[in-house]
C-alpha cells in the first residue's frame, strides 16, 4: 500500500511528518534487527505522546485521510475487477489507511498493522501487528492457503526490499517505483512511471484460467 496504492512513502512517516517528528532512530534498530515489530510501534507512539498526549485513533484517521492514491490506482483495481480477479491489501502500515483504501477502490482484503486502544479510542501505546514487515512473504502464503490459491496463480506489486519475499511466492512480482536495486533484481517486471496503471498491461500477461490474485 505505502508507496504503491497511496502516493505517500510511508503511513506511519505521514504521522511523524503531521507533527513535525521523525523516527530513524527507531527504523535504523528495526531495520537492524535489533527491535521486533511490536516495538518499533511502540517507538513511534511514544514520539507521538510527546506532541498529543491523549492522541486517539480519529486523530490518526483524519491525519492519514490527506493520503492521496496513487495515480492510476483505480484504473488498476477497476481493471482487474472488470477481469474477476480478487484483490488485497498486504501492508506493514497503518490499518485505517488501508480500511480507508480498500473502501475507496473496492479491494477484497485487508491486512495490515493498527494500534491496541483504550475505551475512548486513545492509544494504548501497544501495536497489532497482522503483518510482520520482515515476514510478509508468510503472511501471503498463509492468504494463499486461505483461499487455496497456488503461487503460479498469484501476482504482487511493492517498490522496496521487503516485497522481494512476496515476489518469490508470486507468478508475477512487479517492482513499482522501486526504491532500490534489490527490489529490481527481484521482480519479474519494473515500472519506473508512476503511473500504477501501467501494472494492468502487465497483469494482461497473465494466464486468465485459473483467475489469479494480486496481492
Amino acid at each position: 500500500m505505502d508507496g504503491t496504492l497511496v502516493d505517500v512513502p510511508s503511513s506511519w512517516a505521514m504521522v511523524h511528518t503531521h507533527f513535525g517528528a521523525e523516527n530513524s532512530e527507531g527504523l535504523r534498530r528495526f531495520m537492524a534487527y535489533e527491535i521486533d515489530d511490536l516495538e518499533f510501534v511502540r517507538t513511534d507512539v511514544r514520539i507521538w505522546w510527546q506532541h498529543r498526549p491523549r492522541l486517539a485513533i480519529d486523530e490518526v484517521e483524519a491525519i492519514l485521510a490527506q493520503a492521496p492514491l496513487m495515480p492510476g490506482a483505480r484504473t488498476l483495481i477497476d481493471g482487474l475487477r472488470a477481469r474477476g480477479v480478487r484483490t488485497a491489501i498486504i501492508s506493514g502500515g497503518i490499518d485505517v489507511l488501508a480500511h480507508r483504501v480498500a473502501r475507496e477502490l473496492g479491494i477484497d482484503l485487508v491486512l495490515a498493522n493498527g494500534f491496541r486502544l483504550h475505551p475512548d479510542g486513545r492509544l494504548t501505546g501497544e501495536g497489532i501487528v497482522r503483518v510482520p514487515i520482515h515476514r510478509k512473504e508468510d503472511v501471503l502464503a498463509d492468504l494463499q492457503t486461505q483461499l487455496g490459491i497456488d503461487p503460479s496463480e498469484t501476482g504482487s506489486v511493492g517498490n522496496s526490499e521487503i516485497d522481494v519475499g512476496m515476489f518469490r511466492r508470486s507468478r508475477v512480482g512487479v517492482a513499482f517505483l522501486p526504491e532500490d536495486e534489490k527490489v529490481r533484481e527481484g521482480a519479474t517486471d519494473i515500472v519506473t512511471e508512476r503511473d500504477l496503471g501501467r501494472v494492468l498491461d502487465i497483469f494482461d500477461r497473465f494466464p486468465t484460467d485459473p483467475a489469479p490474485a494480486l496481492a
